[in-house]
């Protein structure tokens, strides 16, 4: 089956075409994404009303590209799937509408996405990798570990707190003056930083259970950034950003290190793997693209025993492969009459879905922050 997928839920306009073999594994037909770094980088981060408008002007042009790519027409597609939530409410508003109307007029079924549901699956495209998996989701805006069961199947293990640990490299990199997006530029600083020089707080190290916090990280960037300024130019120097950007990474690996390993021992309670088959930990979202987190993943998951898989950089960030992908997962699920089919979370099918900016991966979890009437932000 061949799925149309439209991603519009921040500041990446996408639109790809996914094929899901009989077997099981998929196929990337197509994948276009325009990024709009260069309008919110004045802003240090995505002005909401700037991205809708630019999702607008955008998005028909990047489903002809899709196409024209795959060689397809959109009579050759099975499917329609948009990201539903959660995500900035005015660009959700436009992929649904443009992925509902292009559903409606070719008389093609429509499958209402959760966002993170698309991150989750990522790793069952790029590398067919089968369930259960313990899943860790660091992104702009969510930082979670998640025990992924099976399709609509999620337990959610850890969440943060407070703040995503993608909003917290975006704050740091603002205060060493580094450009947006912060990942990348905190990243490059800190190869060139000394490591051990500086030492930042581990927020929640040791403690139980698998949750995050990383609002005092933030707090506590911000006074070294006061302490290593420059008296008389009141400015860091260039070796100061590095070693400030060095102690961050350091405090972020050992921070997610020391959750992960509380969720390994969680996992193998929850999820006794048959003999002789090693547990997977997959990481995913646009946090998980950076190399030095990952490499702190690795080392922990073989001393643990566990096969470590991410997908690659392109499809950490947000774009519209994982969410034709999902797509393709649900819809293989509803013709083979299975239970899954059902839309995770409960939101309505086909065109009775409505965008949700709040649409929490596991729904029966209690709300860690931000709960009413819209729902859970985590």
């Amino acid at each position: 089956m061949i799925i149309l997928g439209i991603e519009t839920s921040c500041d990446e306009t996408a639109a790809a075409l996914v094929e899901r073999r009989a077997d099981g594994s998929g196929k990337i037909l197509a994948n276009i994404i325009r990024s709009q770094l260069a309008e919110h980088a004045a802003f240090g981060g995505v002005v909401p009303e700037i991205a809708a408008r630019a999702h607008v002007e955008l998005l028909d042009h990047l489903i002809e590209q899709a196409l024209a790519a795959a060689g397809l027409s959109l009579a050759d597609c099975d499917a329609i799937a948009a990201t539903a939530g959660p995500g900035l409410i005015g660009g959700l508003l436009v992929g649904l509408t443009t992925a509902k109307t292009l559903a409606l007029a070719a008389g093609k079924p429509f499958l209402p996405i959760n966002h993170l549901e698309g991150h989750a699956l990522t790793a069952r495209l790029s590398d067919n990798i089968a369930f259960p998996y313990l899943l860790l989701l660091v992104s702009g805006g969510h930082t979670q570990i998640v025990l992924v069961k099976g399709l609509g199947q999620y337990q959610r293990l850890g969440t943060t707190l407070d703040d995503a640990l993608g909003e917290c490299f975006d704050k740091t990199a603002r205060l060493l003056g580094l450009p947006y997006p912060g990942g990348p530029a905190v990243e490059q600083a800190a190869q060139r930083g000394r490591a051990g020089r500086l030492a930042l707080p581990r927020p929640l190290l040791g403690a139980p259970g698998c949750d995050f916090s990383f609002s005092g990280l933030k707090t506590a960037v911000r006074r070294l950034v006061l302490r290593e300024t420059d008296d008389g130019q009141r400015v860091l120097s260039r070796q100061a950003v590095a070693d400030i950007a060095a102690a961050f990474a350091a405090a972020v690996s050992a921070i997610v290190t020391d959750r992960l390993s509380h969720a390994f021992a969680l996992y193998h309670r929850l999820v006794p793997p048959p003999a002789g088959q090693r547990p997977v930990l997959v990481a995913a979202g646009g946090v998980a693209a950076n190399s030095a987190l990952r490499r702190a993943m690795q080392d922990l998951c073989a001393a643990q025993g566990f096969a470590f898989v991410a997908p690659p950089p392109a499809l950490c960030s947000d774009n519209a492969a994982m969410i034709a992908w999902a797509g393709a997962e649900h819809f293989a699920a509803q013709k083979a009459g299975a239970a899954a089919a059902a839309p995770q979370g409960g939101l309505p099918a086909g065109l009775d879905c409505v965008a949700r900016a709040r649409w929490p991966l596991d729904q029966a979890a209690p709300a860690k922050i931000g709960s009413g009437r819209k729902g859970a932000k985590a």
